[in-house]
């Protein structure tokens, strides 16, 4: 017969072999991964390795490709402002499409359920963010509990400009950040890596505001690129050829170069946007190594996207403010445990699927009124898909539905329709709307279109009585400049100019 200290040993033993003794609190921390989520600023889908781009290096994004899975087909769902990163994180932070927001779409969707604070009160993870905020103070302190280098605006001179730290719901006094905006916010992250323990699941939220302009990467980043040019995109046009939208939608980012867009001029600027690019993937690296050596390392997912695309001279645009591939479509990466290594996806998704996913993930059942799209399924091989198309509204002058192969444009305003067999023209550089051999393939996409706007309550009308001209007179418009852009630049693509305006006149 055993002794009462033998047995008392045998329970010890039984209890840490099969984990039959572990706490309630334990076992459900045990089950809830932390997240570090990666956030990128105008990063397009085709600006990383692990995308077929062999003119970039972002060694580490393409390491944590091949460690999970990468959506090839994410996208932004439109926007109501020329700001598209406003509408992005919106729809990433409610779950919702921009259409069902409430009317004032800037801040008015602060009490709706936010993804950081679900995940805080129905999971009990903490929530911290890093780096870029353009939402407004009211959505920030209804969002996260905390965080540090916290930057509250759209874009800022990356090696110049001011952060505050989030303490008991409330912003800190602006102080310089002291170095270069994706270092900072990659010290930031690792410093909060290092410091959680295991007793509570994190939410750790790092905005970036790079690849954003101004596109003033740290100097041995653009000469690298100065002296290993990438090509120039396929569909480079020296202008746009109609009025896509108008020009105080267009705004600044079309004013960083002048018109007509010169080979010579791109070719720097995409120097410039690879430089940021591969800087901020250098700075990616040093938090996944920082995660790797932490006791975090088996139970966090990883996830990198970005909040919509850039045009960066295809199609003759520079910005965001169109419904081209390039400048909607964003990576997408997910790595963690249960994750399949090496794997890819084509299934249509959307920023904002990361909502559900994530709440998935967590435990979390989701609020009423989320749009979002659970991705575990597709991640875990049970499904090929969560939707057959993508639709992309643009404030009131741009719309276009995607079903895979063919993509059909809409521009309400000046009543002109674009229509691209996606399959063969994946770069959208012949329309076939104005061939009737292709009519009745228009109006199946037209009929897809108003699917989607009867689901999503879009009621803006696809055509007008008096349409706007079609026609732009680039030679009329001035060019504006930002407070932002450093002083090189100003002398390279502004004459040296000093004028602080903000958007075309």
């Amino acid at each position: 017969m055993k002794s009462p200290s033998q047995i008392s040993i045998l329970l010890v033993l039984i209890c840490f072999g099969v984990g039959a003794c572990t706490s309630g609190t334990e076992k459900n921390r045990l089950e809830k991964p932390n997240i570090i989520f990666l956030f990128a600023d105008d990063q397009r889908a085709d600006a990383m390795g692990a995308n077929g781009n062999r003119f970039i290096k972002t060694p580490n994004l393409d390491h944590l490709a091949e460690s999970g899975i990468n959506f090839r087909n994410n996208y932004c769902g439109g926007s109501f402002s020329g700001a598209v990163c406003v509408a992005s994180r919106a729809m990433l932070m409610t779950g919702r499409y921009w259409t069902n927001l409430p009317e004032n779409k800037f801040g008015g969707w602060a009490d709706l359920p936010l993804l950081p604070s679900v995940l805080e009160k129905q999971a009990n993870y903490k929530s911290y963010i890093v780096g870029k905020w353009h939402n407004g103070e009211a959505t920030l302190q209804k969002a996260f509990s905390s965080g540090k280098a916290v930057y509250m605006g759209g874009m800022a001179n990356h090696a110049d400009f001011q952060v505050q730290d989030l303490m008991d719901g409330h912003l800190s006094e602006k102080y310089d950040a002291g170095g270069f905006s994706s270092s900072v916010y990659a010290d930031a992250a690792i410093d909060y890596i290092e410091e959680q323990n295991t007793d509570h699941p994190f939410f750790l939220y790092v905005a970036f505001t790079a690849p954003h302009d101004p596109r003033n990467p740290p100097e041995e980043y653009r000469e690298y690129y100065y002296k290993n040019r990438p090509p120039l995109p396929e569909n480079f046009l020296p202008q746009h050829p109609f009025k896509n939208a108008p020009l105080r939608t267009m705004g600044r980012d079309e004013c960083l170069a002048p018109w007509p867009r010169t080979k010579e001029v791109i070719s720097d600027q995409l120097c410039e946007y690879y430089g940021l690019v591969t800087h901020l993937d250098e700075q990616v690296g040093r938090i996944l190594e920082a995660l790797k050596t932490s006791p975090h390392a088996k139970n966090t997912i990883v996830v990198y996207t970005a909040d919509h695309g850039l045009a960066m001279g295809s199609h003759g645009l520079l910005g965001k403010q169109n419904i081209y591939e390039q400048s909607m479509k964003c990576p997408l990466l997910i790595s963690g445990p249960g994750i399949p290594k090496s794997t890819s996806s084509e299934a249509f998704t959307y920023v904002h699927d990361l909502y559900a996913t994530l709440c998935n993930y967590a435990g979390v059942t989701l609020p009423e009124g989320v749009d979002s799209r659970d991705l575990s399924s597709i991640i875990n091989g049970k499904d090929s898909t969560v939707r057959e198309s993508v639709f992309l509204p643009f404030q009131d002058n741009q719309r276009s539905v995607n079903n895979g192969k063919w993509k059909l444009h809409v521009y309400p305003k000046i009543n002109h329709r674009l229509l691209f067999d996606l399959e063969k023209d994946p770069h959208e550089m012949h329309n076939l709307a104005d061939d009737p051999a292709y009519e009745q393939q228009e109006d199946k996409l037209m009929a897809l279109m108003e699917t989607w706007r009867g689901n999503l309550g879009d009621t803006i009308p696809l055509s007008v009585d008096k349409p706007e001209p079609m026609d732009i007179n680039y030679d009329t418009l001035k060019r504006t400049l930002d407070v932002w852009q450093p002083q090189w630049i100003r002398d390279k693509y502004f004459d040296g100019r000093q004028d602080t305006n903000h958007g075309p006149k």
